[in-house]
């Protein structure tokens, strides 16, 4: 499909959308609110179950002994939702939200109780709409234009746990409110295949309601290339004062092309390209944030990290200190975490594991760069840390259990589990990083 039949076809949708109102579902019946029942299937239309999901709807609630989805077609922007979970038997629900957004963390009922809940979520659509009026698209990679749902045109929450109930959901469009922008590649992205995970998709269990995080980092993106695929374009039709843009590249720029022998992205124009987004961010009068990349899994014979980025992170540090932006050191920060891990410790944080231990995943895993989810939580909660750390005023925001965190001390991995996400039938190698 080309980028004018997209365009057209994101306009034809439009028609569809429902006005900028409230929708109100409930499992049951009351006024003003839409029944769900075991037959309310999503469509583009008709908002409902999603992806082969349906729970049983009984006595109030919508509930499960596997993992549900629940979609509605909303137009592009970000908006208020509030669960009230629980059934008549106890539950423990999670709260994915889009492409594995963790919004909600083990929520438990009692039978017969209810808990309410409200948090922020922000939906983007690939079209744009450039300076001189045109539509402009994203130019996203294969996987992102089949089924990922981070660039479709709904919102979609996953009801996950022991038990997974909700009796009711309430989406609000949300008029204005700061909204966190990340930048960045596959350490940061929303990973929406188990078990890879990345900080980015994390960060906003530790936020409050009154900000949104639209996080537009991608796998195997430079900064260089986030400007190519029109990804900074996209950004800059809707960044506004009051918001923040979250910057964090080195992965990918270090990389040797073949062809030159030189990095992908020269550390001269790594440096150039960033200070050009600082200013167009405060041009915007939104607040530029410069993040160090994570430290890679490379420990030296003594047990202590080696450095595997290059110069990369000391020149973010230089552009951060030459203009004055707020820098979130994750790569002191990981350093610190990994090291107290330990080599061994530390690959319970990566993507090691045996043969066989997810669905079409025939051969073992050796990654050391990239996070299954108890390491992007602790990455999260080193940028919940950085936060606190530059005084931004995104802190006022974190939630009452975002408590300190020190990396030397990091939380227990034995003890921490989240409900993992089912994996698509469509992903027929879980050993590939997704969204190459």
């Amino acid at each position: 499909m080309t980028r004018t039949t997209l365009a057209a076809s994101a306009l034809a949708l439009a028609t569809l959308l429902p006005t900028a109102h409230a929708q109100k579902f409930i499992c049951g019946t009351k006024s003003g609110y839409t029944s769900l029942t075991t037959a309310s299937a999503y469509t583009e239309a008709t908002p409902g179950f999603d992806l082969s999901t349906t729970p049983a709807v009984s006595q109030g609630s919508c509930s499960s002994d596997k993992p549900f989805f629940f979609s509605a077609t909303v137009p592009e922007g970000s908006y208020r939702v509030t669960v009230v979970l629980g059934s008549d038997q106890a539950s423990i629900t999670t709260v994915w939200a889009e492409a594995r957004r963790l919004m909600l963390e083990k929520i438990s009922t009692q039978p017969n109780a209810s808990a309410k809940h409200t948090f922020d979520v922000n939906v983007r659509y690939p079209e744009f709409t450039d300076a001189v009026g045109t539509v402009q698209h994203v130019h996203l990679k294969p996987r992102e234009r089949n089924g990922n749902m981070d660039w479709d045109h709904k919102l979609t929450l996953e009801f996950n746990g022991d038990n997974p109930s909700v009796r009711s959901i309430t989406i609000e469009p949300i008029k204005k409110e700061p909204t966190i922008y990340i930048a960045g590649d596959s350490t940061v992205v929303d990973q929406d295949v188990e078990p890879w995970t990345a900080w980015g998709q994390i960060l906003p269990r530790f936020l409050r309601p009154g900000v949104v995080v639209a996080n537009h980092a991608e796998s195997g993106e430079t900064i260089k290339s986030f400007v190519s695929e029109r990804r900074f374009d996209k950004i800059f039709t809707q960044i506004k004062s009051g918001d923040y843009l979250f910057m964090q590249f080195n992965h990918n720029d270090q990389k040797i092309n073949p062809k030159t022998g030189q990095p992908v992205v020269p550390i001269d124009e790594y440096k150039s390209l960033l200070t050009e987004y600082i200013a167009k961010a405060r041009a915007a009068g939104a607040t530029p944030v410069l993040v160090t990349s994570m430290n890679r899994r490379t420990f030296d014979a003594s047990g202590h990290i080696t450095n595997s980025l290059a110069g990369y992170p000391d020149a973010m540090r230089e552009v951060a200190r030459e203009q004055h932006a707020a820098l979130i050191d994750l790569n002191a920060m990981s350093k610190t975490l990994f090291e107290a891990m330990g080599p061994e410790g530390s690959k319970k944080a990566f993507m090691h594991f045996p043969a066989n231990a997810y669905p079409n995943q025939t051969q073992a895993i050796s990654d050391d760069t990239h996070f299954n989810s108890y390491g992007a939580y602790e990455l999260a909660r080193c940028i919940v840390d950085g936060i606190r750390q530059n005084n931004l005023p995104l802190k006022k925001y974190l939630t009452k259990d975002a408590v300190a965190f020190n990396p030397a001390h990091p939380d227990s991995q034995p003890d921490f589990h989240l409900p993992a996400t089912p994996i698509p039938a469509t992903t027929h190698d879980v050993m590939k990083v997704p969204q190459t």
